[in-house]
């Protein structure tokens, strides 16, 4: 593993109808909606740590603690950011960041897991077991 504090990462998209929060159902108007800067800023984070896994291991977020500073209209370009600033294990933590083109719209602290995929699947798929279907 060759993940080191400081590593960035960066992604981004376009605000339109589909990511506003009137489609996430968070509110009522068509402006980019915090669900979808949340997923923004995990994408940043997770995409910039996955290059650094070993072969069979993911990431996947436990914590996500943001504010939604500033409201973007559909047409504009959103873009997140993220850093790693503490390692612990398999523990990652991450500072991560909105910005539209007017300048910042959200930030945070972002926490994720390295985990070994055919385990974390192993015992996610148990929870099927005995359930009707």
């Amino acid at each position: 593993m060759s993940i080191t504090v400081g590593m960035k990462g960066r992604s981004e998209t376009v605000v339109n109808n589909a990511n506003t929060a009137q489609a996430a159902c968070s509110g009522a108007l068509p402006v980019f909606g915090t669900p979808f800067m949340c997923a923004l800023m995990e994408e940043a984070a997770w995409k910039s740590i996955a290059p650094h896994l070993e072969t069979g291991q993911s990431t996947v977020g436990t914590k996500l603690n943001i504010t939604h500073d500033s409201a973007t209209p559909v047409g504009m370009k959103v873009w997140a950011e993220s850093e790693v600033t503490e390692i612990e294990g398999k523990r990652l933590v991450l500072k991560v960041a909105a910005f539209d083109e007017k300048g910042p719209i959200g930030q945070g602290v972002h926490e994720r897991f390295i985990v070994t995929d055919e385990r974390f699947l192993a015992k996610t798929g148990k929870k099927l077991e005995g359930l009707g279907g």
